[in-house]
């Protein structure tokens, strides 16, 4: 369990375990799903199996997140609104899973579509907003805006 610092910290390395994990599952999860759900010819073995890689740092994000919390900001116990997109994502991964396997595509597609919109893209953006964390470290301490 990490409870986060006043000020962010000046580089990766000197970030804790669960925020470094975070950020690669979540960086990941961003990156690949536009070539799995847009790109990629759907139930092909290579679609398949960058699906599965998929769920899997979606799922790493979220539970890291888990250990992420942040008493400066409205929270109940640490959780701030920003882990609704963590229940969400450990809700809907196995629906949408479920419904691939049971032959229901639409409702797999649109499960995991939601999933990347949702807890990949807004939740990202929330992320980087000036006052969070890591928004601090991106855009004070790399990029030196703010």
């Amino acid at each position: 369990e990490y409870a986060m610092p006043p000020l962010p910290a000046a580089s990766f390395a000197s970030l804790a375990p669960a925020i470094q994990a975070h950020i690669v599952f979540a960086l990941g999860a961003l990156a690949l799903g536009p070539w799995v759900l847009w790109g990629s010819r759907k139930g092909t073995p290579a679609h398949r199996q960058a699906g599965y890689l998929w769920v899997l740092l979606m799922l790493g994000t979220a539970v890291s997140s888990l250990f992420i919390r942040d008493f400066r900001l409205l929270n109940l116990a640490g959780y701030t609104p920003i882990h609704l997109f963590t229940a969400f994502t450990l809700v809907m991964l196995p629906l949408a899973v479920v419904a691939a396997m049971r032959g229901r595509v639409q409702t797999h597609r649109q499960a995991m579509r939601q999933l990347y919109i949702g807890a990949c893209v807004i939740a990202g953006l929330f992320t980087l907003l000036p006052g969070r964390y890591l928004g601090a470290l991106l855009w004070h301490h790399t990029l030196g805006w703010v």
